[in-house]
Order: C-alpha cells, then structure tokens, then sequence
C-alpha cells in the first residue's frame, strides 16, 4: 500500500478524498479536498473513480482511508493513503 504524509501532497499529484461522513467532513476539512463517505466509495467506486487517474484517501484517524486504499488499490485503482 501506498502512502504519504500530508506535507507531502501536492493538489496536482491527483484529487485528494476525504472518505469521513459528510457531518465530520462540514466540520472540518482540506482546502480542496472532496466529500465520498467510505461506504458510498467502496460500494460505488465506479460512480466516482477512473482507472486513469491518481487518488489520495484521508480521514481524520487513517483507519478508513488505509482500509480503503488497500481495498481499492485490489480493484485496480491508482490509490495512496495520505497520514496526518
């Protein structure tokens, strides 16, 4: 898996996912960063996620986003974890 630390982002290294719930997120977020709860994205990363691209999951703890990118990365996708 994946991951950098969040000094290390840079917004055209791809798009950075917050996968918090939307409560969590409109409390407190990244400049930029978009809004996919960890459930919706797992179950519906076809909606939301192009093979072609590069993606940077973050949550407030990094349980989620490490779950997810260890999940989505066996689908094929262009994932890293990105820790606080």
């Amino acid at each position: 898996m994946k991951s950098i630390n969040i000094k290390d982002y840079k917004s055209y290294m791809g798009k950075l996912i917050d996968v918090r719930p939307k409560y969590e997120y409109i409390k407190k977020n990244i400049p930029g960063s978009i809004n996919i709860p960890y459930d919706d994205l797992i179950f519906n990363h076809h909606k939301y996620l192009n093979k072609n691209e590069s993606y940077y999951l973050i949550c407030s703890g990094g349980v989620k986003s490490r779950k997810a990118t260890n999940i989505l990365s066996v689908y094929g996708y262009d994932v890293t974890n990105v820790i606080k």
